[in-house]
Protein backbone atom coordinates (compact mmCIF):
# COMPACT_ATOMS: atom_id res chain seq x y z
CA UNK A 1 0.00 0.00 0.00
CA UNK A 2 1.23 3.66 -0.58
CA UNK A 3 1.99 4.96 2.46
CA UNK A 4 4.44 7.09 1.26
CA UNK A 5 3.01 9.48 -0.95
CA UNK A 6 4.53 13.47 -1.27
CA UNK A 7 1.57 16.16 -1.23
CA UNK A 8 1.54 17.16 -5.14
CA UNK A 9 3.19 14.46 -6.61
CA UNK A 10 1.27 13.39 -9.58
CA UNK A 11 -0.40 10.27 -9.31
CA UNK A 12 -0.77 7.14 -11.80
CA UNK A 13 -4.14 5.80 -12.06
CA UNK A 14 -3.80 2.29 -12.60
CA UNK A 15 -1.39 2.18 -9.72
CA UNK A 16 -4.35 3.11 -7.06
CA UNK A 17 -7.11 1.00 -8.92
CA UNK A 18 -4.36 -1.58 -8.41
CA UNK A 19 -3.90 -0.72 -4.87
CA UNK A 20 -7.77 -0.83 -4.75
CA UNK A 21 -7.84 -4.24 -5.84
CA UNK A 22 -5.26 -5.24 -4.02
CA UNK A 23 -6.72 -4.70 -0.72
CA UNK A 24 -10.01 -5.90 -1.49
CA UNK A 25 -8.24 -9.49 -2.32
CA UNK A 26 -5.99 -9.29 0.40
CA UNK A 27 -9.94 -9.37 2.48
CA UNK A 28 -10.84 -12.20 0.06
CA UNK A 29 -7.99 -14.17 1.94
CA UNK A 30 -7.98 -12.65 5.54
CA UNK A 31 -12.18 -13.21 5.85
CA UNK A 32 -11.72 -16.61 6.41
CA UNK A 33 -9.38 -16.04 9.11
CA UNK A 34 -11.77 -14.14 10.74
CA UNK A 35 -14.37 -16.24 10.26
CA UNK A 36 -13.09 -19.23 11.10
CA UNK A 37 -9.54 -19.18 12.87
CA UNK A 38 -8.75 -22.48 13.65
CA UNK A 39 -10.05 -24.34 10.29
CA UNK A 40 -8.43 -26.10 8.18
CA UNK A 41 -10.68 -25.71 4.97
CA UNK A 42 -13.99 -25.26 3.86
CA UNK A 43 -14.43 -28.16 1.66
CA UNK A 44 -12.43 -29.27 -1.42
CA UNK A 45 -13.25 -27.07 -3.75
CA UNK A 46 -13.27 -23.93 -2.09
CA UNK A 47 -10.36 -24.45 -0.43
CA UNK A 48 -9.44 -25.49 -4.69
CA UNK A 49 -10.81 -22.21 -5.67
CA UNK A 50 -8.84 -20.08 -3.52
CA UNK A 51 -5.35 -21.81 -4.01
CA UNK A 52 -6.13 -21.23 -7.81
CA UNK A 53 -7.18 -17.63 -7.46
CA UNK A 54 -6.72 -15.82 -4.13
CA UNK A 55 -3.84 -17.51 -1.55
CA UNK A 56 -1.13 -14.93 -1.73
CA UNK A 57 -1.48 -13.37 -4.77
CA UNK A 58 -2.86 -9.93 -3.34
CA UNK A 59 -0.60 -10.04 -0.91
CA UNK A 60 2.37 -10.52 -3.37
CA UNK A 61 0.74 -7.37 -5.20
CA UNK A 62 0.28 -5.18 -2.40
CA UNK A 63 3.78 -5.71 -1.83
CA UNK A 64 5.28 -5.06 -5.45
CA UNK A 65 2.73 -1.76 -5.38
CA UNK A 66 4.80 -0.64 -1.67
CA UNK A 67 7.69 -0.71 -3.35
CA UNK A 68 6.71 1.22 -6.19
CA UNK A 69 5.44 3.52 -4.27
CA UNK A 70 9.01 3.91 -2.69
CA UNK A 71 10.55 4.07 -6.11
CA UNK A 72 7.62 7.31 -6.46
CA UNK A 73 8.98 8.98 -3.91
CA UNK A 74 12.38 8.79 -4.43
CA UNK A 75 12.28 10.05 -7.81
CA UNK A 76 10.24 13.33 -6.09
CA UNK A 77 13.32 13.46 -3.74
CA UNK A 78 15.44 13.31 -6.34
CA UNK A 79 13.35 16.20 -8.70
CA UNK A 80 13.07 18.21 -5.66
CA UNK A 81 16.70 18.43 -4.89
CA UNK A 82 16.04 16.38 -1.50
CA UNK A 83 18.60 14.34 0.77
CA UNK A 84 17.80 10.56 0.77
CA UNK A 85 16.61 8.63 2.07
CA UNK A 86 14.76 11.78 4.35
CA UNK A 87 12.00 11.31 6.25
CA UNK A 88 11.65 7.45 4.93
CA UNK A 89 13.23 5.60 7.80
CA UNK A 90 11.11 7.61 10.09
CA UNK A 91 7.92 6.70 7.80
CA UNK A 92 8.83 2.91 8.10
CA UNK A 93 9.64 3.25 12.34
CA UNK A 94 5.85 4.91 12.49
CA UNK A 95 4.99 2.04 10.24
CA UNK A 96 6.14 -0.61 12.13
CA UNK A 97 4.56 0.80 15.15
CA UNK A 98 1.54 1.16 13.75
CA UNK A 99 1.77 -2.45 12.38
CA UNK A 100 2.90 -3.99 15.99
CA UNK A 101 -0.18 -2.03 17.87
CA UNK A 102 -2.43 -3.55 14.71
CA UNK A 103 -0.96 -6.84 15.95
CA UNK A 104 -2.44 -6.52 19.36
CA UNK A 105 -5.57 -4.53 18.96
CA UNK A 106 -6.64 -6.55 16.05
CA UNK A 107 -5.42 -8.48 13.99
CA UNK A 108 -2.57 -11.24 14.41
CA UNK A 109 -1.56 -11.89 10.62
CA UNK A 110 -0.51 -7.93 10.33
CA UNK A 111 1.29 -7.67 7.30
CA UNK A 112 2.48 -3.72 8.17
CA UNK A 113 4.99 -4.76 10.09
CA UNK A 114 6.81 -6.99 7.49
CA UNK A 115 6.33 -4.24 5.15
CA UNK A 116 7.73 -1.93 7.53
CA UNK A 117 11.34 -3.73 8.18
CA UNK A 118 11.94 -4.19 4.41
CA UNK A 119 11.29 -0.61 3.65
CA UNK A 120 13.92 0.37 6.30
CA UNK A 121 16.48 -2.00 3.93
CA UNK A 122 14.48 -0.93 0.30
CA UNK A 123 14.87 2.81 0.84
CA UNK A 124 18.50 2.84 1.63
CA UNK A 125 18.95 0.50 -1.71
CA UNK A 126 17.44 3.04 -3.53
CA UNK A 127 20.55 5.19 -3.02
CA UNK A 128 23.23 2.74 -4.08
CA UNK A 129 23.58 1.56 -7.96
CA UNK A 130 21.37 -0.43 -10.03
CA UNK A 131 23.86 -2.82 -10.14
CA UNK A 132 24.05 -3.17 -6.49
CA UNK A 133 19.70 -3.51 -6.47
CA UNK A 134 19.77 -6.21 -9.25
CA UNK A 135 22.43 -8.34 -7.00
CA UNK A 136 20.35 -7.90 -3.64
CA UNK A 137 16.87 -8.51 -5.87
CA UNK A 138 17.68 -11.74 -7.47
CA UNK A 139 19.62 -13.06 -4.22
CA UNK A 140 16.44 -12.38 -2.17
CA UNK A 141 14.60 -14.49 -4.86
CA UNK A 142 17.02 -16.91 -5.18
CA UNK A 143 16.89 -17.36 -1.07
CA UNK A 144 13.04 -17.83 -0.87
CA UNK A 145 12.78 -20.18 -3.43
CA UNK A 146 15.20 -22.20 -2.23
CA UNK A 147 13.50 -21.99 1.48
CA UNK A 148 10.58 -23.02 -0.57
CA UNK A 149 11.60 -25.31 -2.07
CA UNK A 150 13.36 -27.31 0.29
CA UNK A 151 10.39 -27.33 2.36
CA UNK A 152 8.45 -28.40 -0.36
CA UNK A 153 10.54 -31.52 -0.74
CA UNK A 154 11.13 -32.43 2.40
CA UNK A 155 6.80 -32.04 3.27
CA UNK A 156 6.17 -34.09 0.10
CA UNK A 157 8.97 -36.82 0.22
CA UNK A 158 10.33 -37.27 3.86
CA UNK A 159 7.35 -36.61 5.79
CA UNK A 160 3.72 -38.71 4.57
CA UNK A 161 1.37 -35.31 4.95
CA UNK A 162 -2.22 -36.54 5.29
CA UNK A 163 -4.71 -34.24 4.67
CA UNK A 164 -6.41 -33.39 8.26
CA UNK A 165 -10.08 -33.21 8.61
CA UNK A 166 -10.25 -32.54 12.54
CA UNK A 167 -8.68 -29.42 14.59
CA UNK A 168 -5.90 -30.18 16.77
CA UNK A 169 -6.12 -29.06 20.25
CA UNK A 170 -4.62 -25.74 19.91
CA UNK A 171 -6.70 -25.03 16.85
CA UNK A 172 -10.16 -25.77 18.84
CA UNK A 173 -8.56 -23.71 21.44
CA UNK A 174 -7.88 -20.91 19.39
CA UNK A 175 -11.31 -20.96 17.56
CA UNK A 176 -12.90 -21.48 20.74
CA UNK A 177 -11.54 -17.77 21.99
CA UNK A 178 -12.20 -15.76 19.58
CA UNK A 179 -16.08 -17.22 18.80
CA UNK A 180 -17.19 -17.14 22.64
CA UNK A 181 -13.63 -15.00 24.31
CA UNK A 182 -13.56 -11.37 25.81
CA UNK A 183 -11.92 -8.79 23.83
CA UNK A 184 -9.34 -8.39 26.44
CA UNK A 185 -8.77 -12.32 26.60
CA UNK A 186 -8.02 -12.00 22.70
CA UNK A 187 -5.60 -8.55 22.88
CA UNK A 188 -3.63 -10.83 25.38
CA UNK A 189 -3.68 -13.89 23.54
CA UNK A 190 -2.25 -11.67 20.60
CA UNK A 191 0.25 -9.97 22.91
CA UNK A 192 1.30 -13.15 24.20
CA UNK A 193 1.66 -14.95 20.83
CA UNK A 194 3.10 -11.81 19.37
CA UNK A 195 6.18 -13.07 18.50
CA UNK A 196 5.24 -16.23 16.80
CA UNK A 197 2.72 -14.78 14.94
CA UNK A 198 5.40 -12.57 13.43
CA UNK A 199 7.17 -16.32 11.87
CA UNK A 200 5.29 -15.62 8.96
CA UNK A 201 6.57 -12.48 8.08
CA UNK A 202 10.42 -13.79 8.83
CA UNK A 203 10.05 -16.65 6.59
CA UNK A 204 9.00 -14.01 3.80
CA UNK A 205 11.47 -11.33 4.51
CA UNK A 206 13.59 -12.15 1.26
CA UNK A 207 10.05 -12.29 -1.12
CA UNK A 208 9.47 -8.85 0.34
CA UNK A 209 13.10 -7.54 -0.77
CA UNK A 210 12.58 -9.06 -3.62
CA UNK A 211 8.83 -7.81 -4.55
CA UNK A 212 10.03 -4.16 -3.53
CA UNK A 213 12.76 -4.13 -5.71
CA UNK A 214 10.99 -5.69 -8.62
CA UNK A 215 8.25 -2.88 -8.16
CA UNK A 216 11.19 -0.21 -8.16
CA UNK A 217 12.15 -1.84 -11.27
CA UNK A 218 8.96 -2.37 -13.54
CA UNK A 219 7.90 1.20 -12.21
CA UNK A 220 11.64 2.60 -13.67
CA UNK A 221 10.83 0.66 -17.09
CA UNK A 222 7.68 2.42 -17.36
CA UNK A 223 5.63 -0.40 -16.77
CA UNK A 224 2.99 1.80 -15.22
CA UNK A 225 3.02 4.49 -17.83
CA UNK A 226 -0.03 5.85 -20.35
CA UNK A 227 2.28 5.19 -23.42
CA UNK A 228 3.25 2.54 -25.85
CA UNK A 229 6.11 1.08 -23.57
CA UNK A 230 3.67 0.83 -20.99
CA UNK A 231 0.98 -1.16 -22.50
CA UNK A 232 3.72 -3.42 -24.19
CA UNK A 233 5.08 -4.29 -20.88
CA UNK A 234 1.80 -5.14 -19.34
CA UNK A 235 0.82 -7.48 -22.37
CA UNK A 236 3.88 -9.53 -21.88
CA UNK A 237 3.26 -9.26 -17.97
CA UNK A 238 -0.32 -10.51 -18.72
CA UNK A 239 0.65 -13.04 -21.35
CA UNK A 240 3.43 -14.69 -19.46
CA UNK A 241 1.62 -14.11 -16.19
CA UNK A 242 -1.26 -15.80 -17.02
CA UNK A 243 0.14 -18.57 -19.27
CA UNK A 244 2.28 -19.64 -16.84
CA UNK A 245 1.12 -18.78 -13.26
CA UNK A 246 -2.55 -20.46 -13.88
CA UNK A 247 -1.38 -23.92 -14.90
CA UNK A 248 1.15 -23.77 -11.93
CA UNK A 249 -1.80 -23.07 -9.39
CA UNK A 250 -3.73 -25.48 -10.52
CA UNK A 251 -1.07 -28.00 -9.92
CA UNK A 252 -0.90 -26.47 -6.37
CA UNK A 253 -4.64 -26.84 -6.06
CA UNK A 254 -4.25 -30.11 -7.15
CA UNK A 255 -2.24 -31.41 -4.90
CA UNK A 256 -2.52 -28.98 -1.92
CA UNK A 257 -0.95 -31.24 0.83
CA UNK A 258 2.52 -31.55 -1.49
CA UNK A 259 2.56 -28.26 -3.61
CA UNK A 260 0.20 -25.69 -1.19
CA UNK A 261 3.23 -23.88 0.45
CA UNK A 262 4.49 -23.21 -3.01
CA UNK A 263 1.39 -22.18 -4.62
CA UNK A 264 1.01 -19.51 -1.70
CA UNK A 265 4.75 -18.41 -1.64
CA UNK A 266 5.88 -18.65 -5.10
CA UNK A 267 3.59 -19.97 -8.31
CA UNK A 268 1.60 -16.90 -6.61
CA UNK A 269 4.22 -14.52 -7.77
CA UNK A 270 4.03 -15.32 -11.40
CA UNK A 271 0.06 -15.28 -11.47
CA UNK A 272 -0.24 -11.71 -9.36
CA UNK A 273 2.03 -10.81 -12.41
CA UNK A 274 -0.67 -11.84 -14.94
CA UNK A 275 -3.09 -10.01 -12.55
CA UNK A 276 -1.24 -6.64 -13.06
CA UNK A 277 -0.71 -7.06 -16.44
CA UNK A 278 -4.45 -7.70 -17.34
CA UNK A 279 -5.98 -5.45 -15.37
CA UNK A 280 -3.41 -2.82 -16.86
CA UNK A 281 -4.81 -3.67 -20.22
CA UNK A 282 -8.22 -3.62 -19.19
CA UNK A 283 -7.60 0.10 -17.69
CA UNK A 284 -5.78 0.66 -21.21
CA UNK A 285 -9.92 0.43 -23.00
CA UNK A 286 -11.33 2.39 -20.29
CA UNK A 287 -11.73 5.60 -21.94
CA UNK A 288 -14.19 7.13 -19.72
CA UNK A 289 -13.61 6.06 -16.19
CA UNK A 290 -16.90 4.72 -14.95
CA UNK A 291 -17.95 3.94 -11.15
CA UNK A 292 -16.33 0.94 -10.50
CA UNK A 293 -13.11 2.67 -11.75
CA UNK A 294 -13.46 5.16 -9.51
CA UNK A 295 -14.44 3.16 -6.52
CA UNK A 296 -11.37 1.31 -6.99
CA UNK A 297 -9.25 4.28 -7.20
CA UNK A 298 -10.71 5.61 -4.05
CA UNK A 299 -10.09 2.70 -2.10
CA UNK A 300 -6.10 2.68 -3.50
CA UNK A 301 -5.77 6.03 -2.63
CA UNK A 302 -6.79 5.67 0.97
CA UNK A 303 -5.20 1.82 1.20
CA UNK A 304 -3.82 1.77 4.65
CA UNK A 305 -7.11 3.11 6.56
CA UNK A 306 -8.96 0.11 4.11
CA UNK A 307 -6.60 -2.25 5.38
CA UNK A 308 -7.12 -1.41 8.90
CA UNK A 309 -10.80 -0.86 8.35
CA UNK A 310 -11.47 -4.07 6.86
CA UNK A 311 -9.98 -5.81 9.93
CA UNK A 312 -11.79 -4.07 12.30
CA UNK A 313 -15.04 -4.86 10.41
CA UNK A 314 -14.52 -8.04 9.93
CA UNK A 315 -13.63 -8.47 13.71
CA UNK A 316 -16.97 -6.78 14.56
CA UNK A 317 -18.82 -9.37 12.31
CA UNK A 318 -17.31 -12.53 13.18
CA UNK A 319 -15.74 -12.16 16.82
CA UNK A 320 -17.54 -12.73 19.76
CA UNK A 321 -17.46 -8.85 20.91
CA UNK A 322 -19.33 -8.64 18.08
CA UNK A 323 -21.98 -9.60 16.27
CA UNK A 324 -20.33 -12.94 16.79
CA UNK A 325 -21.47 -14.48 13.34
CA UNK A 326 -18.42 -16.67 13.46
CA UNK A 327 -20.39 -19.37 15.33
CA UNK A 328 -21.87 -19.84 12.03
CA UNK A 329 -19.08 -19.44 9.85
CA UNK A 330 -18.39 -22.80 8.69
CA UNK A 331 -20.19 -22.24 5.34
CA UNK A 332 -17.81 -20.43 2.46
CA UNK A 333 -20.93 -18.76 1.51
CA UNK A 334 -21.08 -16.60 4.31
CA UNK A 335 -17.47 -15.90 4.50
CA UNK A 336 -18.44 -14.63 0.83
CA UNK A 337 -21.24 -12.99 1.43
CA UNK A 338 -19.42 -10.90 4.47
CA UNK A 339 -16.45 -10.12 1.98
CA UNK A 340 -18.82 -8.63 -0.54
CA UNK A 341 -20.92 -6.41 2.25
CA UNK A 342 -17.63 -5.30 4.07
CA UNK A 343 -16.20 -4.47 0.32
CA UNK A 344 -18.93 -2.15 -0.25
CA UNK A 345 -18.63 -0.15 2.39
CA UNK A 346 -14.68 0.06 1.32
CA UNK A 347 -16.02 1.19 -1.73
CA UNK A 348 -18.45 3.36 -1.10
CA UNK A 349 -17.18 4.76 2.34
CA UNK A 350 -13.83 5.66 0.65
CA UNK A 351 -15.17 7.79 -2.01
CA UNK A 352 -17.48 9.60 0.47
CA UNK A 353 -14.51 10.65 2.27
CA UNK A 354 -12.35 11.70 -0.16
CA UNK A 355 -15.95 13.90 -1.42
CA UNK A 356 -14.50 15.55 1.90
CA UNK A 357 -11.23 15.46 2.96
CA UNK A 358 -8.02 14.80 0.12
CA UNK A 359 -6.47 11.16 1.89
CA UNK A 360 -7.87 8.99 4.60
CA UNK A 361 -7.36 9.21 7.86
CA UNK A 362 -4.66 7.28 8.91
CA UNK A 363 -2.39 8.92 5.60
CA UNK A 364 -3.43 12.61 7.37
CA UNK A 365 -1.99 11.02 10.84
CA UNK A 366 0.90 9.72 9.27
CA UNK A 367 1.40 13.32 7.70
CA UNK A 368 1.02 15.07 10.34
CA UNK A 369 3.33 13.08 12.34
CA UNK A 370 5.95 13.24 9.50
CA UNK A 371 5.63 16.94 9.14
CA UNK A 372 7.28 17.22 12.43
CA UNK A 373 10.68 15.61 11.24
CA UNK A 374 12.58 18.01 9.60
CA UNK A 375 13.76 17.16 6.18
CA UNK A 376 16.89 18.98 4.49
CA UNK A 377 17.35 19.83 0.89
CA UNK A 378 20.78 18.30 -0.70
CA UNK A 379 23.94 20.41 -1.03
CA UNK A 380 24.56 21.49 -4.46
CA UNK A 381 27.43 19.70 -6.30
CA UNK A 382 30.54 21.30 -6.15
CA UNK A 383 31.67 23.59 -9.11
CA UNK A 384 33.45 22.37 -11.70
CA UNK A 385 37.18 23.88 -12.36
CA UNK A 386 37.43 25.60 -15.66
CA UNK A 387 40.24 23.12 -17.79
CA UNK A 388 42.49 27.04 -18.13
CA UNK A 389 42.37 27.01 -14.57
CA UNK A 390 44.68 23.98 -14.82
CA UNK A 391 46.82 25.05 -17.63
CA UNK A 392 49.65 26.21 -16.46
CA UNK A 393 49.96 28.88 -19.22
CA UNK A 394 46.09 30.39 -18.82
Amino acid sequence: MDTTRTPGTERIPLLDVLRGIAILGTLSMNIWLFGHPGSVGYGPVAEGLRTLFLSGKFFAMLTLLFGVGLAIQHRAAMARGRTWPGKQPWRALLLLVEGALHVVLLFAWDVLMGYAVTALLVVYLLGLSERTRTVVMWTALGIHLTFIGGVTVIMSLVFSIESHTRLTPAQVEWDQLYREGSYSDQVLDRATSFLSTRLEMVIAFPMMVFLFLLGVRLYRAGAFGDDPVGRALRTRMAVWGLGLGLPLNALAAAFPDDLGMAGRNAFALVLMLGYVGLVGILMDRVRRPGQVTASLTAVGRTALSNYILQNLLASLIFYSWGLGLGQLADHAGLMAAAWAVISLVLLAGSRLWLSRFPRGPMEMFQARVLALVPERDRAPDPPQVEERNADPRG
